[in-house]
């Protein structure tokens, strides 16, 4: 390959700027998915009313099967979360309209974190981890425990 001195410079220089250009994106995406005030993210960027789906697996056990539901989730802004949810199980809807719940959260300065909820209507507490997404207007969470594999993803209601 017996290319020009000015070709295989021009073709490293486009390189190097495109290289750069991906790295500069990443680090600006990151740096605006970040609390403004103080530049991490923090319990605070969860605050207000959530519309969630509920999207998972019960992998054994009598109640084996599909979990679809929703629910609209209160974070307080300080670590302490209430909810109220829709579930249903293998096909089965829940014996009441809506159960309601209530838990804690944690978010870290890097805009992941946990919450645990805890149910009234006798299902075991869930453990959940979760990353922050748009300074606050939507989370994911994931669990994998209990049997139970499960995802949400929430939505700040404007």
């Amino acid at each position: 390959m017996n290319m020009k001195p000015t070709l295989r410079i021009s073709v490293l220089v486009s390189r190097l700027v495109i290289v750069c250009g991906v790295f500069a994106s990443g680090s600006m995406a990151r740096a605006d998915s970040w609390d403004n005030k103080d530049g991490v993210c923090s319990n605070r960027m969860l605050r207000g009313d959530y519309g969630v789906t509920i999207e998972g697996q019960i992998l054994a056990g009598p109640k084996a099967g599909p979990v679809r539901g929703v629910s609209m989730v209160h974070f307080d802004g300080r670590g302490e979360m209430r909810q109220v949810d829709h579930v249903v199980i293998n096909g089965v809807p829940p014996p009441g309209e809506w159960s309601p719940a209530s838990g804690t959260y944690t978010v870290n300065s890097d805009c992941t974190g946990k919450a645990t909820l805890m149910f009234t209507d006798g299902r075991p507490p869930i453990n959940m981890k979760l990353v922050v997404i748009n300074l606050g207007k939507g989370i994911y969470t994931v669990t994998s425990e209990l049997n139970i594999a499960a995802t949400s993803i929430g939505t700040r209601v404007e």
